[in-house]
């Protein structure tokens, strides 16, 4: 048996030891599954969430208006009960209780007492960077839905995500223009719709979605999630 031989024979006796690396790897890289994420909203089923407005540490003033009224379609369509944001925010208004950065690590009970939710979910806006040449928002936030019986988190998801406001496909210097002008006049809007929908996609399902209870062993995506463009 010449060298070569030897040494192919060596190679193809090392491939079973590979395998098992491999698969041992596979398996610890598997997700988690919505309900070994997410326990405690499994755990508490909340029903009604109230909606508190959004903490916005960027320098665009309107986004945090944005955010907020293109929170409760997404909401409403995973199966929970919403308190309509500006019925909400006008009774907050009035027991001056509309800063959201006040309570979020208080006690929650108030909000219990007066709206009679399950859980209030705080919005935190930390980066609003437009492209308008190219259409695009850099968007960061953060979402944490809190018990208002316990004061747990039940879900937390943090994106800093790009997102493409374009409307429409033309090519070249035309398109972009267009391109351009529509963003200036909608990016707000397109951009906080499609990040609320975006990071709500993976909130387990309440009850009154016909999935409820039937997701609770679909893999949960990642709970921080950076890179990723929405279209």
């Amino acid at each position: 048996m010449n060298t070569f031989d030897s040494y192919f024979i060596k190679k193809l006796q090392s491939f079973p030891l590979l395998i098992l690396i491999l698969t041992v790897l596979t398996g610890c890289g598997t997700s988690l599954t919505r309900e070994e994420l997410y326990p405690k909203i499994h755990a508490e089923k909340p029903v009604s969430i109230l909606i508190m407005p959004p903490i916005n540490q960027t320098n665009h003033v309107d986004a945090k208006e944005y955010f907020y009224s293109s929170l409760m379609m997404p909401l409403a369509e995973k199966g929970y009960y919403i308190f309509s944001p500006y019925l909400s925010e006008e009774l907050l208004q009035q027991e001056s209780a509309n800063d959201a950065e006040q309570f979020i690590d208080t006690s929650l009970k108030p909000f219990l007492n007066v709206f009679n939710t399950d859980a209030v979910l705080f919005t935190i806006i930390k980066k609003w960077d437009k492209s308008g040449i190219l259409s695009t928002i850099n968007v960061e936030a953060e979402y944490i839905l809190k018990s208002a019986h316990t004061n747990e988190v039940l879900f937390r998801r943090n994106a800093d995500i790009v997102v493409d406001c374009s409307v429409t496909q033309n090519a070249g210097l035309l398109g972009m223009v267009a391109n351009a002008l529509a963003t200036a006049a909608t990016d707000k809007i397109v951009g906080a719709r499609k990040t609320n929908s975006f990071i709500v996609s993976d909130m387990p399902e309440g009850k009154y979605s016909p999935m409820y209870g039937i997701d609770k062993k679909q893999s949960a995506k990642p709970q921080n999630i950076s890179g990723t463009t929405v279209r």
